[in-house]
């Protein structure tokens, strides 16, 4: 069951590759994104010391979060992957120029879950087309939803 997706990562971004990763979550964040509260439209993933972190996504906490806590909606989150996952993912991001985007926040198993894909930039004629291509699908779908009547 998705949570949150990126759109604007298909949009800015040919997707090459996907990955499953775990987040690391405290307790606050947990609840705020059960409740709907996250984004991930500016947020990025970057390799720090053979790890992978999430940076950018904001996490907006919920009115009724502990007075003990201060919590911090931009913090830096750490992903969990296999070992010989990110050693391949940060092989291609350093020599094939590729980066690495969040697609999509869901629940897998009562667990909330990040996907990730390997993205390459693109151009603006390639976005030009893509529009294309998606309005041509969306007309041609509305002139067969009128035939069918």
């Amino acid at each position: 069951m998705s949570i949150i997706q990126n759109k604007k990562a298909f949009h800015d971004y040919f997707i090459e590759d996907r990955y499953e990763a775990g987040i690391v979550l405290e307790g606050w964040e947990v609840k705020a994104i059960r409740a709907g509260r996250a984004n991930l439209k500016e947020a990025y993933v970057t390799v720090k010391d053979g790890a992978l972190y999430l940076f950018g996504s904001h996490i907006s906490p919920l009115a009724t979060a502990s007075t003990h806590v201060h919590p911090d909606p931009l913090r830096t989150r750490k992903l969990l992957l296999h070992a010989a996952e990110i050693s391949k993912l940060i092989g291609k991001v350093q020599r094939a120029g590729y980066t690495l985007m969040p697609l999509d926040m869901h629940f897998k198993g009562g667990r909330i879950k990040l996907e990730i894909g390997l993205a390459k930039g693109k151009k603006l004629h390639d976005k030009r087309a893509s529009e294309k291509e998606q309005e041509a699908r969306r007309e041609a779908a509305q002139a067969f939803k009128k035939e069918r009547r």
